[in-house]
């Protein structure tokens, strides 16, 4: 009778204890030890952190290269409309003001230009 008195005592605390970890048999298929585990978690973590910063830097050569090769193309295009005869490229160029009226004076009156004889070649 006490037998049975001390095991109707301990039958309500057995509810209490964790069941079997099926998980943590080395005898089952696919049980990985705790700290491969760790460690190979530790790796991938590394290595995600590793292709992120390969992502960036990809990313920063990537726009490095096309601007290096925009500015080549636009230095490349500038030079060819440079090259072309009878371009006039006015950024470059500085005019010189006209203060005189040049050929056009605009006061009616021309300056008399000196005669110069010219000479006759007899053959």
């Amino acid at each position: 009778m006490k037998y049975l008195l001390s095991l109707a005592m301990l039958l309500p605390l057995s509810a209490f204890a964790q069941p079997i970890n099926t998980m943590n048999n080395p005898n089952q298929p696919g049980y990985q030890i705790p700290s491969q585990q760790r460690m190979q978690t530790q790796m991938l973590n590394q290595q995600s952190q590793q292709k992120g910063m390969l992502n960036q830097q990809l990313q920063t050569q990537t726009r490095m290269q096309q601007q290096h090769l925009e500015s080549q193309i636009n230095n490349n295009s500038q030079r060819m409309l440079d090259s072309q005869p009878g371009r006039l490229d006015n950024s470059r160029e500085q005019m010189l003001p006209n203060n005189n009226g040049g050929m056009l004076n605009s006061s009616g009156t021309t300056t008399p230009q000196p005669t110069i004889p010219l000479k006759t070649m007899s053959p």
